[in-house]
């Protein structure tokens, strides 16, 4: 399982169930990269996508709501449930939110990170990879600048335990 995410410098994710920056180029990275996958995220995650499931992409979620059964979703009520149902898929995306991130991330082996040069209010954050010990940067692109004048860069961290990729996936 690999976590993709977008953050801000002091690794906000949202605010009020929204993404903190407007980034066409790290959309495009997203789709590029889970496209065919899975994606496995919590309920809130599903309901802020304006168009429902993700198209083309299994899309699996975490909820504790026992009745929650959108239409082109697997529900899932548990971490060991939702590891089960993802267990024989080929590429396994975790994209949010704060609460699945936090659960989920020591099963990842690589966080694709856009890192927003900005800080903005909010009210969700991912685990900051740098003040970790178990994370290392494995890979950096430059970005570019947002319409809105945002500078990012394309950050990829790995577990300490396994090896760099010589290419995304």
């Amino acid at each position: 399982m690999d976590a993709i995410v977008s953050v801000t410098n002091d690794w906000g994710i949202g605010l009020a169930g929204q993404l903190l920056v407007r980034n066409r180029a790290d959309m495009r990275r997203f789709v590029d990269l889970t496209m065919g996958g899975t994606v496995l995220m919590g309920r809130k995650t599903l309901e802020s996508f304006p168009g429902g499931p993700l198209k083309g992409r299994r899309n699996v979620v975490l909820t504790r709501d026992e009745s929650y059964a959108p239409e082109g979703v697997d529900v899932v009520h548990s971490a060991s449930e939702a590891l089960e149902a993802v267990s024989g898929d080929e590429h396994v995306w975790l994209i949010g939110g704060e609460s699945v991130y936090r659960l989920f991330l020591p099963q990842c082996e690589r966080v694709y990170v856009t890192k927003n040069d900005v800080t903005l209010p909010a009210d969700a954050w991912f685990p900051n990879l740098d003040e970790d010990e178990r994370w290392r940067v494995c890979a950096t692109e430059p970005g570019g600048v947002t319409k809105a004048g945002v500078p990012f860069s394309f950050v990829t961290y790995e577990q300490a335990v396994t090896a760099c990729p010589t290419a995304l996936p």
